[in-house]
């Protein structure tokens, strides 16, 4: 199985077995990917769990499917595509259990926050499509004003419900970023939300 997710076909919903070959694995996404090292722990800590990276640069999908094959991990993949219209019309309707989208890029001037992904309908009614019944939303951020904006954009999709995470919640490895901006003495902000439906993740 190849690191990277060539789709056959980019304008047709695909199928769980499509992407990868034990479809009956749970299936979590990393949206904006990066150097692929969060996606490369949580996969080897959840073997019993399928993840896709979302990633549009080519160098990073590269760098993420060296870590893949290194680590000889069967239960990671990554795709190379923009996270909205990925989420938006490709992934499996009702297919995904987790979506973790980490340190996007805050676009910080005012002037600038529509093009926040977190503003984005396309990407927030994705979320929506393909998470499960019960599935969960986790996000990740070093900018207070995208976090403050992240909030109110989903207290707003009555659909979701902000739970709780706790530190002891769950196995949940840092990306090289984070970790370089807590060294720094800085803060990260996280929040977390269930889709209506189902049970706990």
């Amino acid at each position: 199985m190849n690191a990277i997710f060539v789709p056959s076909d980019y304008f047709r919903e695909l199928r769980k077995n499509e992407l990868f070959d034990d479809p009956d694995k749970t299936l979590e996404i990393d949206i904006g990917c990066g150097d692929g090292s969060f996606l490369q722990q949580l996969a080897a800590c959840h073997p019993d769990r399928n993840f896709l990276g979302i990633e549009r640069l080519l160098g990073r999908i590269e760098k993420t499917a060296r870590r893949i094959r290194k680590a000889g991990l069967t239960n990671a993949r990554v795709l190379r595509l923009e996270s909205g219209y990925s989420v938006g019309w490709l992934l499996p309707t009702k297919g995904v259990r987790r979506a973790h989208l980490l340190c996007p890029d805050p676009w910080p001037k005012k002037s600038h926050r529509k093009h926040r992904i977190i503003n984005q309908p396309e990407f927030l009614d994705g979320i929506e499509r393909v998470l499960e019944p019960g599935g969960e939303f986790l996000l990740k951020s070093d900018d207070a004003d995208f976090f403050e904006n992240a909030l109110e954009v989903m207290a707003a999709r009555t659909s979701f419900t902000c739970i709780d995470w706790p530190d002891d919640a769950f196995p949940y490895p840092q990306t090289a970023f984070e970790k370089q901006w807590i060294a720094l003495g800085r803060v990260m902000h996280r929040a977390r939300w269930r889709l209506a439906g189902g049970s706990a993740a």
